[in-house]
């Protein structure tokens, strides 16, 4: 298995006719070292009065798109082939002491630019806590690798907080997820980078797509997968190391970038203002299969 298509579906109902909409989405995956963008389709219905794609500040591909016209439903299909190019693997052993990542990523005059150093500051879905680092610091013993101590700290965000579907949303602050000890895999990744940041690290947030496998004798289901949240942490030796909190593992063969960013605000998939009605329901149904599979099932 080397080649994944990804078709991820947005539908918005709204509950009145919308006047006026203008929207951003981030629904193209990125070619990076460990995968290669085949194709790659965006379709919208109804179709936009504008549209135009650009990249952002993150390298990430975005697309704009606006109505002007009276529309009651919005749907925004992207179709993806992905090449899985192999994993890199992480020798954290080699990693340097964590000690000396801090100092590296410190800002000192007359000292070389470490371009990585963008992503130890806040933002604005991932403020610094005192809290949140102190809970972070546990795993940052002296003299003890970076990479083995992210990776720890990744470890036990998995066994300390639980995972509930829906008891939070996009407007949770960061500080109430942590405090709950429960959320979604996007507070999950917050809580990582906000305790990797807080603790002076560079961590960035990773939305993509995980490839799972239905049960045996059971068909791959349409729309069964859903969109993903990682973080990705630095470490000089290993350069950007994925952690996977939600499922307590490194990032892999399994998972699919499809943007980076300071936090899920950066690269939402699709976001936007619309002006008529606030009422809507929507509905997001994603698919990941290997090449040739076919999924014969609605969900």
């Amino acid at each position: 298995m080397n080649e994944l298509d990804v078709t991820h579906e947005t539908f918005y109902g709204y509950r009145r006719m919308v006047e006026i909409g203008q929207h951003l989405a981030h629904l193209r995956p990125r070619t990076l070292e460990r995968q290669n963008v085949l194709s790659h389709v965006l379709t919208i219905e109804p179709e936009p009065a504008h549209l135009s794609t650009s990249t952002d500040v993150f390298g990430n591909e975005q697309t704009f798109f606006a109505f002007y016209s009276p529309h009651e439903t919005l749907t925004v299909t992207a179709r993806s082939r992905i090449e899985l190019l192999g994993d890199r693997p992480v020798d954290a052993a080699a990693s340097p002491a964590h000690e000396t990542v801090h100092d590296m990523l410190r800002y000192r005059a007359d000292a070389p630019f470490v371009p990585e150093a963008e992503f130890t500051f806040p933002s604005p879905m991932i403020p610094l806590h005192r809290e949140i680092g102190d809970y972070g610091r546990e795993s940052f013993t002296p003299g003890r690798s970076f990479a083995e101590a992210a990776t720890e700290l990744m470890h036990r965000i998995h066994s300390d907080f639980a995972y509930e579907a829906a008891s939070t949303d996009v407007s949770t602050p960061l500080i109430e997820a942590f405090r709950g000890r429960h959320g979604v895999c996007q507070d999950f990744a917050h809580i990582l980078v906000g305790a990797l940041r807080a603790l002076g690290f560079s961590a960035r947030y990773v939305s993509g797509y995980l490839l799972t496998q239905p049960p045996p004798g059971q068909a791959r289901l349409i729309g069964a997968d859903a969109s993903h949240a990682w973080a990705d942490v630095w470490c000089p030796v290993n350069g950007w190391i994925g952690l996977d909190p939600t499922n307590d593992c490194l990032a892999g063969p399994s998972h699919i970038v499809l943007a980076l960013g300071r936090d899920y605000g950066d690269v939402a998939p699709v976001r936007g203002i619309i002006r008529g009605t606030s009422a809507h329901t929507l509905s997001v149904g994603v698919t990941v299969a290997p090449v040739g599979e076919e999924a014969p099932v609605e969900n």
